[in-house]
């Protein structure tokens, strides 16, 4: 059994969603855009991924 912190990837879906959330927020830190960050994180959290899994930059 493996185990997995909670909002990280399990499943290749779930790898590609976050991808794309970490892109499309990055886009939206570069044009200081605070309403498409707000709807990256409303869509995160509908899609069960924790914000900080694609804010946080390794």
């Amino acid at each position: 059994m493996t185990s997995s912190l909670p909002g990280t990837p399990v499943n290749p879906r779930q790898t590609m969603l976050i991808a794309s959330l970490r892109e499309r927020f990055l886009l939206a830190e570069q044009n200081r855009d605070a309403k498409a960050k707000q709807a990256l994180f409303r869509e995160a959290i509908y899609l069960g991924i924790q914000p900080q899994v694609f804010t946080e930059i390794n």
